[in-house]
């Protein structure tokens, strides 16, 4: 079983690659996105290490991605070995991570490996780190300072030689606060934390990736990559996506399979999204005129700083990358920060890039 996943992710590592090669793809990830870059920038300097890596971001940014370039990079000779700790029952969890001994309990009729044991000089990641248990956090702080694993009914630690990466889409600190994961694992996990951006602030990169996925999913059922009507590019570029990029990837496949024409227009588009195709950058925030009117440049000012703000927000501070999603220059993004004043009202950190 185990010789089994370990195969699977070897061919999983090399079919990912893509069908062609450029300069906006690192380890098999696609952007033109700056704050995806600052990423990778990490992704290059803790590559050359052994640190343990905690991936934040929301589910569907790509956290396994990451993971596996990290792990590409570092030049190691061990396996790759991903674990869902949210999707195993936590009765099992522990022998699956550690192993079990022969005995150790009624159906244990030889010795199991753990999948600790299994990416020996390699990685493991341990994604949805947030689900596990305060038995299994326990175990885990000890491997992390130890560096030994003792299997389910063992009596002898077994010294082990892997680096860990965690993953989760919650907030850890607020579980720590809340007594639901303990503080000194937290700390022992976030040695290099890297925060994810979602699809919605990387700008550009959600018409980089459309047309990715068009074209490899046109390939795979042989037939012409789609392309979209200006109208589906837009609601593409305003939605939400609150699945990310697998939400983004799973919608094109979708349309491959099921649109005629080469052309995607509203009316191909699913329930969620072709709703949406009435909002834009003004959303609900566009103020009504009063039947006595208004200061026309006054409001103006008001909505201009909303959307400054709520890009400055997205992007996490990153000026650059507000500039991209508010189409304009960065220049011009900065100044207008500085005449409004508005670094010191924005709650975010704004980051000089």
């Amino acid at each position: 079983m185990y010789e089994q996943l370990v195969q699977a992710d070897r061919i999983q590592e090399t079919t990912d690659i893509f069908p062609y090669k450029s300069e906006k793809i690192f380890c098999g990830i696609l952007t033109e996105d700056v704050l995806m870059k600052k990423v990778f920038s990490i992704i290059e300097r803790v590559a050359e290490t052994n640190s343990t890596v905690l991936i934040l971001g929301e589910s569907g940014t790509g956290k396994e991605l990451i993971a596996r370039a990290i792990h590409n990079k570092s030049g190691v000779k061990g396996h790759f070995v991903p674990v869902n700790c949210g999707a195993i029952p936590d009765n099992l969890l522990e022998s699956e991570l550690f192993g079990y001994e022969k005995g150790a309990f009624t159906g244990a009729n030889t010795s199991k490996m753990g999948r600790f044991s299994l990416a020996e000089n390699g990685t493991i990641f341990l994604d949805e780190i947030g689900d596990m248990s305060p038995h299994l956090q326990v175990k885990l702080l000890r491997v992390l300072q130890d560096k030994v694993v003792e299997p389910v009914g063992g009596l002898k630690p077994r010294a082990i030689n892997v680096r860990v990466i965690a993953a989760t889409n919650v907030d850890l600190r607020n579980k720590v606060k809340e007594g639901k994961f303990r503080e000194d694992l937290f700390y022992r996990l976030q040695v290099v934390p890297v925060t994810l951006p979602s699809l919605r602030a990387r700008g550009v990169d959600i018409e980089v990736l459309t047309d990715f996925f068009a074209d490899k999913f046109g390939r795979q059922i042989g037939r012409r990559p789609l392309v979209f009507s200006d109208e589906v590019t837009s609601v593409f570029r305003n939605y939400n996506w609150p699945g990310n990029v697998r939400e983004l990837e799973n919608l094109i496949q979708r349309l491959t399979i099921l649109v005629d024409g080469d052309m995607v227009t509203l009316e191909d588009l699913p329930e969620q999204l072709s709703e949406s195709k009435s909002d834009n950058l003004l959303g609900e925030s566009l103020p009504k005129l009063p039947a006595s009117g208004a200061d026309f440049n006054a409001l103006v000012e008001e909505f201009e700083n909303d959307l400054i703000q709520q890009a400055l927000e997205r992007t996490q501070g990153n000026k650059k990358a507000a500039a991209e999603l508010l189409r304009l220059n960065r220049t011009t993004l900065v100044e207008k920060i500085k005449k409004k004043g508005l670094a010191k009202s924005i709650e975010v950190e704004v980051i000089d890039d």
